[in-house]
C-alpha cells in the first residue's frame, strides 16, 4: 500500500510512523508513506497556498488551484480511479473501523491535510470523500490523517504479523462491540482476582465466558 500525504508541516509526521508497527511495515516494504508539503505547489513566489475569503469573513482559506495542483502531480501519468482521495474535514463523515477496513482495501490513498480557516469550497469536488475523526476542532489536518492512516496500515496482510489478531479486537467482527477483558499474571493483584473460568484450562468454558462478556 502506498499513501501521500499533502501538508503544510510534513515534520509533523517524522517519528510517528516510523516506530513500533507503521515502522515495521514500512521497512518489510509493507507499505510507503510519502508526505508532500502543500508550499510546493503555491500560487505565489512567497510560498503562498492560502488567501482571503470572499466575502469578508475571518481567516483565511487553502486555495482549489493549489490542491488540484497537487493532487494531480499525486497521481502522475496514472488514472483517477488509481487511488482514493481524502480531505480531513470536520463536516466529513465519522470515521469508523469499517472505513479502516474498506480503505485497507486500496493499493494507495491520498490525504489532503487542512490548515486555517479551511479549503475554498471547490476542493470538495476534487477529492472521493471527507473524512472526520470527531466533533470537535484541531488546528490542522494531520492528527486526523495519521490516526487514518495508522487504522488502515494496521489491517493490511503481514503488518500485524497474524492477519486473525484484526480479526477478534473491538470494533471487529460482524457485531463491531468491543473486546472482552482480558488478564495476564499475577493471578493476583491486590486483592483483584483473575476469573476463574481463565484459569480452568477449560476452552469451552472460557470461549463462553468470552462472548458473554462482550458489550
Amino acid at each position: 500500500m502506498k499513501v501521500d500525504i499533502i501538508t503544510l508541516f510534513p515534520e509533523m509526521f517524522e517519528g510517528v510512523f516510523d516506530k513500533s508497527i507503521i515502522g515495521r511495515a514500512k521497512e518489510k516494504g509493507l507499505v510507503e508513506i510519502n508526505y508532500h508539503l502543500m508550499r510546493k505547489w503555491a500560487w505565489n513566489s512567497y510560498g503562498a497556498v492560502d488567501d482571503k475569503p470572499y466575502g469578508g469573513d475571518v481567516g483565511m482559506l487553502i486555495r482549489v488551484d493549489v490542491i488540484d495542483k497537487a493532487i494531480k502531480d499525486c497521481f502522475g501519468q496514472r488514472p483517477r480511479n488509481d487511488a482514493r482521495v481524502i480531505l480531513t474535514s470536520a463536516r466529513g463523515k465519522r470515521f469508523t473501523q469499517e472505513d479502516a477496513e474498506r480503505l485497507s482495501r486500496e493499493d494507495n490513498l491520498i490525504i489532503i491535510c487542512g490548515h486555517y480557516e479551511g479549503f475554498d469550497e471547490r476542493v470538495s469536488s476534487l477529492v472521493d470523500e471527507e473524512i472526520s475523526i470527531g466533533d470537535y476542532v484541531l488546528t490542522g489536518g494531520e492528527i486526523p490523517a495519521m490516526v487514518i492512516t495508522d487504522a488502515v496500515v494496521r489491517l493490511k496482510t503481514g503488518v500485524l504479523g497474524k492477519d486473525e489478531s484484526s480479526k477478534v479486537e473491538s470494533f471487529s467482527g460482524p457485531l463491531r462491540k468491543i473486546e472482552y477483558p482480558q488478564y495476564t499474571r499475577p493471578a493476583e493483584y491486590n486483592g483483584q482476582k483473575v476469573p476463574e473460568v481463565l484459569l480452568s484450562g477449560d476452552p469451552k468454558k472460557i470461549k463462553d465466558w468470552q462472548e458473554k462478556q462482550v458489550s
